[in-house]
C-alpha cells in the first residue's frame, strides 16, 4: 500500500516512476506534434516505454497480439518522439510525435474518425475526417 508520501513524491516529485497496471502496461496518448490532432491511444508496457525513450521511435504492447511492437514496423507509418509527458500519477503518457502517413491501422490520419452522433432519438456514429491515407488489405497482407 503506498503512503502519502510516496503519493505526493510520485505526484509532486521529479523521480520518473511510471505506474503501470495490474497487467503490467500504462495507457498512452499519441497526437501530432504539428496539428495536436489526437492520433492514437495504445498501452506501454516496461520494455515499451524504455525503448521508445531509447531510441525516439514510439513503441507500444499490443494488448490482442501479446507482442511489443514498433509503430510502423509493418506498415511503413512511423511515429518519431518530439516530447513525452507523463500524468500527474505517473499512469499515463502522451507522447507528442512526428506522425509519417496515417496513424490508424484502418488507414486514417486518426483512430479518431467517427463523431458520436445523440440525433433523433438515438446514439449513432457518423464519419469525420475519414479519407483513408493506404489500403490496409494491401499494407497488411504482406506480413508473413
Amino acid at each position: 500500500m503506498s503512503t502519502s508520501a510516496d503519493t505526493k513524491e510520485r505526484e509532486e516529485g521529479l523521480a520518473f516512476q511510471p505506474k503501470f497496471d495490474a497487467s503490467g502496461l500504462l495507457t498512452c496518448v499519441a497526437t501530432d506534434a504539428v496539428t495536436g490532432d489526437v492520433l492514437m491511444v495504445a498501452h506501454m508496457n516496461e520494455e515499451a516505454l524504455r525503448k521508445t525513450i531509447a531510441s525516439g521511435d514510439v513503441w507500444y504492447f499490443s494488448r490482442s497480439r501479446n507482442a511489443l511492437w514498433r509503430k510502423g514496423e509493418t506498415s511503413g507509418q512511423t511515429q518519431r518522439v518530439v516530447e513525452m509527458r507523463m500524468d500527474c500519477d505517473q499512469d499515463a503518457v502522451w507522447i507528442r510525435v512526428e506522425q509519417q502517413g496515417a496513424a490508424c491501422h484502418t488507414g486514417r490520419h486518426s483512430c479518431f474518425y467517427r463523431m458520436i452522433d445523440a440525433a433523433d432519438g438515438g446514439t449513432r456514429l457518423s464519419f469525420i475526417d475519414a479519407d483513408r491515407q493506404f489500403d490496409p488489405a494491401e499494407v497488411y497482407s504482406k506480413q508473413t
